[in-house]
């Protein structure tokens, strides 16, 4: 597939797999209200009122959600070693804050806000079809055993590379579902090893996680029986991950936090097929309009968001068709070609998109645990590049003049979401601190680069 690119910096740093960012030249201002988008913003309404519902259903499968009455949600934590650490320390950079999905509970992951509620409401609609739950009957019902035998007879399916797949498999058999995970060649063996633990039958892939995909779709379509979480296509992922703007837009009120246009909110969402970073996108949109600021975040061998994007292509553009490798680290990253459904969605709302090296995940990492105690996976430390990009690079002191925000930085807020973490067994993690401390003696960017700590 011949692709062209739009000359500039940031193409030539693609196709060299340096870290770059590319400013997204289709957003526009109220993009949100755009009647060619195929969701609504009503739908992230209609998903936090979903999760509420859910609530007691949750805390009934899972006694680590009594604390939180059923709720699945992180803290938000202020950087205030951290962001010394990573040499945002001044006050051009306002206030920093790491968004703890790395610590998310029951799945350990940002997937939990995605597979668990898709799980869970194709578990009420199942039931509901079965005549097992009347309207306004009590959902903890569907843990009881007339609802497991319903459920034992059917299997949930997913294709992923490690997160979403132990979310949905978690939340599958916490109902007596059948689980299905297929794995690409990039899957973690830990992963692998949690989920069949846990009684999830996973089938490995010697391919990426589009074939994984691509089969677990197959198998679903070949029988009824099986239900397909369609990472590349699902509205349920998505608007299940859209309601952590409204949980984030509550902990920045306790936190004194004003979000307008005098005082911009800055999110950097690590991304893989986009399901997720997608979904979390547009629920700030909903919630916070134009004064949220909004930048995804890929590996510099598996930018499959900002190859498509960039090419303004209207059919998929993958990494492989512009000569990347799609080799990283960060497995949850290591995506060849995003999801159409989230590019149509991010065309007019992404503010843009950046790429950081393996090398720098791990030294990031590094920092977090050492600095703040924060535990992460290497994907999860992905948005830690986002305010050195947007205040220190050419693009970036160029998006800031763009939308007028020059004198409104002091006064911005960065959220860094940390994605992941939290279950990685400890002589995994060990590896991790191992290898970035060993790299904490080098610069965390290239030398070339004026954006970096």
């Amino acid at each position: 597939m011949a692709i062209a690119l739009p000359p500039g910096p940031a193409r030539d740093d693609l196709l060299a797999g340096r870290p770059t960012l590319w400013l997204n030249p289709d957003l526009r201002a109220g993009g949100i209200a755009a009647e060619t988008l195929p969701v609504q913003p009503r739908q992230v309404d209609e998903a936090a009122a979903n999760w509420r519902r859910l609530a007691p259903l949750l805390e009934a499968c899972f006694p680590e959600l009594a604390a939180t009455a059923g709720a699945i949600r992180s803290e938000m934590v202020e950087a205030h070693a951290l962001r010394d650490a990573l040499g945002y320390g001044g006050a051009e950079f306002g206030r920093i804050f790491v968004k703890a999905d790395n610590a998310l509970p029951v799945a350990g992951s940002i997937k939990a806000r995605g597979g668990i509620y898709e799980v869970f409401m194709f578990a009420e609609r199942l039931a509901r079809a079965r005549g097992l739950l009347a309207d306004g009957g009590d959902l903890r019902a569907l843990a009881g055993p007339t609802a497991r035998e319903l459920f034992s007879a059917h299997t949930i399916a997913v294709g992923s590379t490690g997160n979403l797949g132990l979310s949905v498999g978690t939340a599958a058999r916490a109902l007596g579902f059948r689980a299905v995970v297929h794995m690409s060649s990039d899957a973690k063996a830990w992963k692998v090893e949690r989920l069949t633990g846990m009684g999830v039958e996973v089938v490995r892939h010697e391919a990426d996680y589009t074939a994984a995909v691509a089969q677990a779709r197959a198998d679903a379509e070949a029988d009824p029986s099986i239900y397909f979480v369609d990472d590349e296509r699902s509205e349920l992922l998505f608007f299940g991950y859209s309601a952590a703007a409204r949980e984030l837009a509550d902990q920045l009120r306790a936190a004194g936090v004003a979000v307008d246009a005098d005082h911009p909110l800055f999110l950097y969402l690590p991304c893989g097929i986009g399901g997720a970073p997608g979904g979390v996108a547009y629920g700030a949109k909903a919630e916070f309009g134009d004064a949220a600021h909004c930048f995804f975040v890929e590996p510099v061998q598996s930018a499959c968001a900002l190859a498509h994007m960039m090419s303004g292509s209207g059919p998929l553009v993958s990494v492989y068709d512009v000569g990347l490798t799609n080799r990283t680290e960060a497995d949850g990253m290591a995506v060849a070609r995003m999801s159409a459904f989230v590019a149509e969605v991010m065309r007019p709302l992404l503010s843009g998109i950046f790429t950081v090296t393996d090398d720098d995940l791990f030294r990031w990492l590094h920092i977090a645990e050492t600095t703040q105690g924060i535990r992460l996976e290497p994907s999860a430390a992905a948005s830690f590049a986002g305010p050195g990009f947007v205040l220190r690079s050419p693009a970036g002191r160029a998006y800031i003049d763009r939308q007028g925000l020059r004198d409104s930085m002091p006064a911005a807020t960065h959220v860094l979401w940390a994605t992941g973490g939290s279950l990685v067994p400890q002589a995994q993690f060990d590896g991790f601190m191992a290898r970035g401390g060993a790299l904490r003696g080098s610069a965390d960017l290239p030398p070339d680069s004026d954006i970096g700590p």
